[in-house]
C-alpha cells in the first residue's frame, strides 16, 4: 500500500510533465522492482523478512539521495564561479576595446610623420645590400680565377674537384641572383649584367656534362680498366640530383629556378647509356647484313650482349648506387633495343634462310644458356619478366612468311625436277631399274628428300611451324601430281602423232607408275611425329585422290597403247572372216603376252591392276563386237559354228590371263561363255528362260543388248522377241553391291536408216 501511494504521488507530480524521460525511467524501475518483489515473496514463508527488506531498501534510498544532493551542490558552485569569471572577462574586454580606440586615433594623427621615414628606410635597405656586396666582393673578384682553376681540373680528369668548384660558383651566382631579384631598386638590365658576369659558369657546367657523357659512353670499358673515373662521374650526377631535388621539392621550391635547372643528369645518364648501346649494336648500318651476313650479325649480338651484361653484373653494379638498379635497367635497354632492331630487320623482304635464322635466334638462342640464360647472368638477369622479344603475333607472321618463301622454293624446284623428268621420257635409253628389275627414276627420291628436308628444318624452330610446312608440302605435292598428269597428257599427244616417239614410251609410263607408288608409300614418313606412331598416319584425302588420278592417267595411256596394237585385230572379230577360222585370237594373245612382259617391270600391285584392266578391255571389245552385228547367223549350223568359235576364243583368252597371273574367278571373260550359251541354244522357245537367268547374273544388261543378241541368232520370231522383252520388263533387276558393270558402258549402235532417193520411196 505504501508503494502504491508513492506511485500515485509521483504520477501527479508536475516534474513528469516537464521531464517525460524521467517518468519513463521511473516506470521501468518500478516495474522491475515489482517483478523482483513478486519473485522474492512468492512463498508465504518469505513474508516474514518483508520488514528487513523494507529497512534495507529505505537505507539505500537515503544513501542515494545524499550522494545526489552532494553532486548537485558541487555543480551549482562551479556554475557560480564560471559566471563570475565571465563577468570579469567582459569588463576587461571593454577596457581593451577603449584602449585600442585611443591608439587608433593617435596613429591616424601620426601618419604624416611615418611618411617622412621612407627615405631612411630606402637608405637602410641600400646599406644592407651594399653590405652584402662588400662581403661578397672577395668571392666575386675570384670568380674568373675559380672558373679557370675548375677548367684546368676538368681537363686534367679531376672531376670531383672541378665539380666542387662548379658548385661553389653556382652557389655564389644563385645567391647574387636571389638578392637582385628581391631588390626593388634594380631592374632587368642589372640582372642581365649579373648573368653575363657568371656566363662562364654555365659554360663550365656544359663542358663538365659533355665530359661526363663521354665517360658514361665508355663505361663498359672504364669499369674494367679505370673504374675510379666512372665512379667520380656517378657521384657528380648524384650531387646534381640532390641539388635538383632540393630546388624542386625543398622549402624554396616555389621560388625562381637558377639558370640550367633542373639539370636532370640522372635521366640523361640513362639516356646516354641507351644511345651507347644502340650505337654499338642496333644502328641502321647493321640492316645491310643479308644471308650469311645476317647470321654473323646475330652471332655478334649474342656474344657482345652477353659479355657486356656480364661486365654490368660483375663490375658496374659495384660502381653505382643500389637505387640505380643498373643491371635491371641495362637488361631492359638491351631487350627493348634488340626488339626494335629486330622489327627493323623484319621490315625488309627477307628470304627463307634469313627468316629461319631470325626465328631460331629469337625462339631458341636468345633465352638459351648461351645468351640471356647464361649461368654467369643467373639469377639476377631474368628476361622472362620483360615480355617476349617478339610478340606471338609477329612470330606467327614470320612463320607464315617463311612458309611462303619455302613454298615458292619448293614449287620452283619441283617444276625444274618435272622438266628434267619430262626430258628423260624422250631419251634413247630405257629408264633405270632397281635390283628387282622394276623401272624407276630418281624423281620420288628427289621430291621426298626435298620435302622431308624442309619439314625437318622447320621442326628445329617450333612444332607449329613444322605443321605449317607439312601442310604446305602436302599441297605442293598435290599440285606437282597435277602438273605430272598434264605432262603425261602432253607426252601422250606427242606419242599419238608419232608412235615412235618417245622410243621407250611404255617403259617410262611404267616408271611413272612405280614412282607414283613409291611416293604413295613414303608420304606417311613426312608426317610430324610419324616415327612415334604405332600405325602410319593417313594420307590427306585430296592428295590420295591426286595419287589415284595419276595412276589412272598412266594406266589409261598404257591401255590405249595396247588397244592401238589390238585395234586392227578387233575390227575383224565376230565377222565371217573370223568365223572361217582365222588366227585372230592367237595374234591377240601374242600382243597381250608381249605387253604383259613389259608390264612385269611394274611393281606387283600395279601389274595386277594392269592385267585385270587388260582382261576387262578384251572382254569389253568382244561384247562390243557382238553388239555391232557384223554378221547374222543364217542357219542352225552357222549358229553352232559361231558359238563354238566364241567358246574357243574365250577359253584361250581365259587360259592366257590365268597363266599371266589372273585368277579365273576374277576374270570378266565369263560373260562371253554366257553369251555363247544364248547363241548356241537350239530351241528359241526356251530363250525367255535362258535370258532370265542371264539377266539375273548380269543385271546391267538392257533390252537393247538382248534385242541385238536375238537378232544375231537369226532365228527369233517377233512373238518370241516380244515375249523375251516383256519378261525383262516384268522382272526388273537391281545392281547388287560391289557389282562390276559390264554392259552399262557398252552402247548398242543405232540401226542404219535405209538409203532413200529425194522425193522417192525407200528401197
Amino acid at each position: 500500500m505504501g508503494l502504491s501511494a508513492e506511485q500515485e504521488e509521483d504520477s501527479s507530480s508536475p516534474k513528469d510533465e516537464e521531464w517525460p524521460e524521467a517518468e519513463k525511467a521511473e516506470k521501468l524501475a518500478r516495474g522491475a522492482a515489482l517483478k523482483w518483489a513478486s519473485g522474492v515473496f512468492y512463498h508465504p514463508d518469505k513474508l516474514e523478512g518483508l520488514g528487513h527488506y523494507q529497512n534495507r531498501e529505505a537505507q539505500r534510498n537515503r544513501s542515494i539521495q545524499s550522494r545526489l544532493k552532494s553532486t548537485l551542490q558541487s555543480h551549482l558552485e562551479g556554475v557560480s564561479s564560471g559566471l563570475k569569471q565571465l563577468h570579469s572577462a567582459a569588463g576587461i574586454m571593454q577596457s581593451v576595446r577603449q584602449d585600442l580606440g585611443t591608439v587608433r586615433w593617435h596613429l591616424l594623427g601620426s601618419a604624416a610623420c611615418f611618411q617622412r621615414l621612407d627615405p631612411l628606410r630606402a637608405v637602410a635597405m641600400e646599406h644592407a645590400q651594399l653590405t652584402a656586396v662588400v662581403q661578397a666582393l672577395p668571392q666575386l673578384s675570384s670568380v674568373h680565377e675559380l672558373l679557370g682553376q675548375s677548367l684546368r681540373l676538368l681537363h686534367g680528369q679531376h672531376l670531383l674537384e672541378a665539380h666542387a668548384g662548379l658548385m661553389a660558383l653556382e652557389h655564389l651566382r644563385d645567391d647574387i641572383h636571389s638578392q637582385l631579384r628581391c631588390s626593388s631598386l634594380l631592374d632587368d638590365q642589372d640582372l642581365r649584367v649579373a648573368e653575363s658576369y657568371f656566363g662562364g659558369v654555365q659554360e663550365l657546367s656544359k663542358e663538365l656534362a659533355q665530359q661526363l657523357w663521354r665517360i658514361i659512353g665508355s663505361s663498359w670499358k672504364l669499369v674494367r680498366e679505370d673504374p675510379a673515373l666512372f665512379v667520380s662521374a656517378v657521384r657528380i650526377i648524384e650531387r646534381e640530383e640532390s641539388i635538383d631535388d632540393a630546388l624542386l621539392l625543398g622549402p624554396r621550391a616555389h621560388r625562381f629556378l637558377p639558370p640550367g635547372r633542373p639539370k636532370a643528369w640522372r635521366q640523361r645518364f640513362y639516356q646516354v647509356m641507351q644511345e651507347t648501346i644502340a650505337a654499338a649494336h642496333f644502328q641502321a648500318a647493321h640492316l645491310d647484313a643479308k644471308g650469311p651476313g645476317l647470321g654473323r650479325h646475330l652471332a655478334t649480338l649474342q656474344s657482345d650482349i652477353l659479355a657486356e651484361l656480364c661486365v654490368v653484373k660483375d663490375l658496374m653494379v659495384q660502381c653505382c648506387p643500389p637505387h640505380y638498379d643498373i643491371l635491371s635497367v641495362c637488361t631492359l635497354m638491351y631487350h627493348r633495343g634488340l626488339a626494335n632492331h629486330l622489327q627493323d630487320i623484319l621490315s625488309r623482304d627477307l628470304d627463307k634462310q634469313e627468316l629461319f635464322m631470325l626465328l631460331s635466334w629469337v625462339l631458341h638462342v636468345y633465352h638459351s644458356p648461351e645468351m640471356m640464360g647464361h649461368p654467369d647472368l643467373l639469377p639476377e638477369v631474368d628476361v622472362s619478366t620483360l615480355g617476349p622479344l617478339v610478340s606471338p603475333e609477329v612470330v606467327d607472321q614470320m612463320e607464315r612468311k617463311f612458309v611462303e618463301k619455302v613454298k615458292a622454293s619448293v614449287a620452283e624446284w619441283m617444276r625444274r625436277t618435272l622438266e628434267v623428268e619430262f626430258k628423260e621420257w624422250f631419251r634413247e635409253e630405257e629408264p633405270e631399274t632397281d635390283h628387282l628389275g622394276f623401272f624407276q627414276s630418281a624423281l620420288p627420291v628427289i621430291v621426298m628428300q626435298m620435302l622431308d628436308e624442309n619439314i625437318r628444318v622447320a621442326s628445329l624452330i617450333t612444332g607449329s611451324l613444322q605443321q605449317k610446312v607439312y601442310a604446305m608440302a602436302m599441297d605442293e605435292l598435290e599440285a606437282f601430281l597435277v602438273r605430272l598428269r598434264e605432262a603425261l597428257g602432253q607426252c601422250g599427244k606427242e606419242h599419238e602423232k608419232d608412235r615412235a616417239t618417245p622410243k621407250h614410251y611404255v617403259a617410262y609410263l611404267l616408271a611413272v607408275l612405280n614412282n607414283n607408288m613409291a611416293l604413295s608409300s613414303s608420304i606417311s614418313t613426312l608426317h610430324p611425329g610419324s616415327a612415334s606412331l604405332a600405325e602410319p598416319p593417313e594420307i590427306p584425302p585430296t592428295l590420295k585422290t591426286a595419287l589415284d588420278r595419276t595412276q589412272k592417267k598412266a594406266c589409261r595411256l598404257l591401255l590405249e597403247e595396247l588397244l592401238a596394237d589390238l585395234q586392227p585385230l578387233y575390227v575383224q572379230l565376230l565377222s565371217r572372216k573370223w568365223l572361217s577360222g582365222s588366227q585372230l585370237v592367237n595374234s591377240m594373245c601374242v600382243v597381250i603376252a608381249q605387253y604383259m612382259r613389259d608390264f612385269s617391270h611394274a611393281r606387283k600391285p600395279i601389274f595386277t591392276s594392269l592385267l585385270s584392266e587388260t582382261e576387262h578391255l578384251v572382254m569389253n571389245h568382244y561384247v562390243r563386237a557382238l553388239m555391232e552385228k557384223k554378221m547374222v547367223c543364217r542357219s542352225a549350223e552357222e549358229r553352232s559354228q559361231f558359238s563354238a568359235q566364241l567358246l574357243q576364243d574365250a577359253s584361250q583368252l581365259r587360259e592366257l590371263f590365268h597363266n599371266l597371273g589372273l585368277d579365273k574367278k576374277e576374270q570378266t571373260l565369263e560373260v562371253i561363255f554366257a553369251l555363247q550359251e544364248l547363241i548356241r541354244l537350239k530351241d528359241p522357245a526356251l530363250l525367255s528362260l535362258e535370258v532370265l537367268g542371264f539377266v539375273t547374273k548380269y543385271p546391267d544388261i538392257s533390252d537393247e543388248h538382248v534385242s541385238t543378241l536375238l537378232d544375231l541368232r537369226g532365228d527369233v520370231s517377233k512373238e518370241v522377241r516380244n515375249m523375251v522383252l516383256e519378261m525383262m520388263v516384268q522382272n526388273p533387276q537391281s545392281l547388287p553391291e560391289n557389282y562390276q558393270p559390264i554392259f552399262s558402258n557398252i552402247l548398242v549402235p543405232a540401226p542404219e536408216l535405209p538409203f532413200c532417193l529425194r522425193k522417192g520411196k525407200c528401197a
